[in-house]
């Protein structure tokens, strides 16, 4: 009996080192999110927008899929950036070394042009989200990117546009990284919230230096520890998840 009890603690043990990703559900100066936390050392992060045919994956379930056709499942995942109408993404979009959309640095309607913007940048082993000059001032060889905006939070500040009493309040979604580039947190509000209490999450309880806003009101979550898949009325643009093998 003990041999087969220290036998599951080894398995769940190697099951936990295949994937060290983590979430939760937090509440924070009155406002609750659900918050996702993925370590680079160990977690595997992917960009993905398009089938092989051509056609947007469009939702989680479509995407975990595609996935367990190459033998790898879908664990968190959440949608990452703005996009159009035919779920082009409106920002800079790099997969997997194809760029899709080129950089745009200039100012513009929307959450996307509220300037600063950002660019998530995967690389092997880390994730950095880049205020959009820096970006392009630093060129990091990114495997994967999605631009989005606004930015969150730069370099431990709020963006300066930010009002504490704003009123603008939608359920919203971003990625906050780490200095070294190892923990990237993904968080979605559980109700409708403004940009300067979202960005204070990630910037006071979270720690963390760098932060994007990826969108409002379409924000959905896959998240099977917390037993949440979200699907929506309509299909997504980009989505960023974790990958792992079967």
């Amino acid at each position: 009996m003990k041999h087969i009890l220290a036998l599951a603690l080894l398995i769940g043990w190697v099951a936990n080192l295949a994937s060290a990703e983590s979430c939760r559900t937090e509440a924070y100066q009155g406002n609750s999110f659900s918050t996702c936390e993925v370590d680079l050392n160990v977690d595997t992060l992917g960009l993905f927008l398009y089938a092989p045919d051509g056609t947007p994956y469009g939702y989680f379930n479509t995407l975990n899929t595609a996935l367990g056709a190459q033998d790898k499942k879908l664990g968190f995942a959440m949608n990452a950036g703005m996009y159009h109408d035919d779920r082009a993404p409106v920002g800079y979009y790099l997969e997997n070394g194809t760029e899709y959309q080129s950089v745009i640095s200039s100012d513009g309607p929307g959450n996307f042009g509220l300037l600063p913007n950002g660019v998530l940048c995967l690389r092997k082993g880390r994730a950095d989200v880049f205020e959009t000059m820096r970006f392009l001032t630093e060129s990091p060889d990114c495997t994967s990117a999605t631009q989005s905006g606004p930015m969150l939070v730069i370099n431990g500040k709020l963006h300066p546009r930010f009002l504490k009493d704003g009123t603008s309040r939608y359920v919203r979604n971003g990625v906050g990284t780490s200095a070294d580039g190892k923990r990237a947190v993904f968080v979605i509000s559980n109700g409708v919230i403004n940009f300067h209490d979202f960005a204070v999450y990630f910037r006071d309880q979270l720690n963390l230096p760098n932060a994007l806003y990826f969108d409002g009101n379409v924000s959905r979550l896959r998240a099977p520890e917390l037993g949440r898949n979200d699907l929506g009325f309509s299909p997504l643009g980009p989505i960023i998840g974790v990958v792992s093998e079967k």
